[in-house]
């Protein structure tokens, strides 16, 4: 039965509003973040140690927040992704402690705080500070993902891959790249992402990747940004979590250097 044409341009109507309507709840979901915690908001200070650079970009793309050591010359870097539907800031403690030991540290912005929409953000960091001899990137649960990825598309650029509570791009694997080091960083209590699933990862890391458990600590404590649903309770502070998430990533960022 052939519908009249006023009903077609009807159905097309309402099935374009339903779009529109289904992509206004995803931007809204997706912004809905929260808030910074006290101890992050205070790390985006610049002083004698640490200069804090923050870039906007244009809705995510393009920007970060750098923290720049004032006292010597980096030789090497960290580029750091958000967890999903994390603000960057979250992160300043991490990015700010691996600056004070002397290597540059950046946050990349994630447009509507999901880093796999723009998982070469590294690039443009990379790009903007020429003289870092060595890199390595890194991300926090789906940033981790997002910065696998884009470690696989410039493996020959990177020195090294830090995952923070998480695991490979699906289906992507990293397995044949020995020259890369990479450590994976996982907490015992992790109500997000299993103690198992980190695991199972390693089949698509390379041989020499080192995981490393935050024993206590759970999957928000990588972030400064309060609790996050469905998530398990820690049974250490926050402060002892970041202190030994930084170590670890001192260490590789040492090797490397």
């Amino acid at each position: 039965m052939k519908l009249p044409r006023f009903t077609w341009k009807r159905l097309l109507a309402v099935i374009g509003l339903v779009i529109l309507i289904a992509l206004a709840g995803f931007v809204i979901w997706a912004s809905m973040t929260n808030p910074i915690m006290p101890r992050a908001e205070a790390d985006l200070q610049s002083d004698a140690t640490v200069n804090v650079v923050t870039e906007s970009g244009f809705i995510g793309f393009g920007g970060y927040i750098a923290f720049e050591p004032q006292q010597t010359v980096p030789q090497a870097g960290l580029v750091l992704y958000p967890g999903g539907r994390v603000q960057a800031a979250a992160y300043a403690p991490i990015a700010r402690a691996i600056a004070e030991a002397g290597y540059i540290s950046v946050i990349v912005h994630a447009p509507l705080n999901l880093s796999l929409f723009n998982s070469g953000a590294a690039r443009g960091v990379m790009n903007a500070y020429p003289d870092v001899g060595a890199w390595v990137v890194g991300g926090h649960s789906l940033g981790g993902v997002a910065a696998s990825r884009f470690a696989n598309g410039n493996a020959d650029d990177l020195a090294g891959l830090v995952l923070l509570a998480s695991v490979p791009f699906p289906g992507l694997s990293l397995n044949e790249r020995d020259d890369l080091r990479v450590v994976s960083i996982y907490a015992e209590l992790d109500g997000l992402l299993s103690v198992a699933d980190v695991l199972e990862s390693r089949d698509d890391l390379p041989a020499g990747t080192r995981f490393i458990e935050i024993a206590g600590g759970n999957h928000a404590y990588f972030g400064w940004y309060g609790d996050q649903s469905g998530d398990n309770p820690a049974t250490i502070s926050r402060e002892q979590h970041t202190a030994q998430t930084v170590q670890a990533i001192l260490d590789l960022l040492e090797e490397i250097e």
